[in-house]
């Protein structure tokens, strides 16, 4: 009864959290949103007993990517940039068809991965059992994928190096005089 009640209520913070970053104006006020949002998220993993998904969400997505997320914030004159969001009909007809876009991607995607279930769940019977592990993970990525792990950490650098570079251009928001 007592986990019951504390996955429901963690499950309703996340997900006010949630639409907290969607409705909030102030972007820094929507970044620290975000954040809860991943905290609800890593303590919801915590009440399904999955330690090791909750310490990944904490350490990577509410840890590293909110702190990049925070310092992009701080590199915009954000002033400015609301104006370049909100001008002209045709960029928000645009914005709507994104929208409706990403919403049939979705909703195709989830199609597609609820009949890849119901495949897999009818041949489960005559197939062998997969043993999953965070040391057959880790060897995959370290050992097998060692290349793309590396080549993204690059990138990865490369577009942080770019973000400051452009950042000290003229006309850029720290720009020197």
């Amino acid at each position: 009864m007592v986990d019951a009640f504390l996955f429901w209520f963690l499950a309703i913070v996340t997900v006010l959290a949630g639409l907290s970053v969607v409705l909030m104006t102030n972007p820094i006020y929507s970044a620290l949103s975000l954040v809860m949002t991943m905290v609800g998220v890593a303590a919801l993993f915590v009440t399904l007993e999955a330690y090791f998904l909750a310490g990944v969400q904490l350490i990577v997505y509410a840890g590293a990517v909110m702190v990049l997320f925070v310092m992009v914030l701080m590199l915009f004159d954000l002033k400015h940039e609301l104006q370049a969001f909100t001008r002209g009909k045709i960029t928000g007809g645009v914005k709507i068809a994104s929208v409706g876009i990403i919403a049939g991607l979705v909703v195709g995607a989830i199609t597609l991965g609820t009949k890849a279930l119901e495949l897999s769940k009818a041949g489960a019977e005559t197939s062998k059992p997969v043993v999953d592990s965070t040391k057959a993970l880790a060897e995959n990525l370290f050992l097998k994928n060692v290349f793309g792990f590396e080549a993204l950490g690059v990138v990865l650098l490369v577009i942080a190096v770019g973000t400051v570079a452009l950042s000290r251009t003229k006309g850029g928001t720290h720009a020197r005089d």
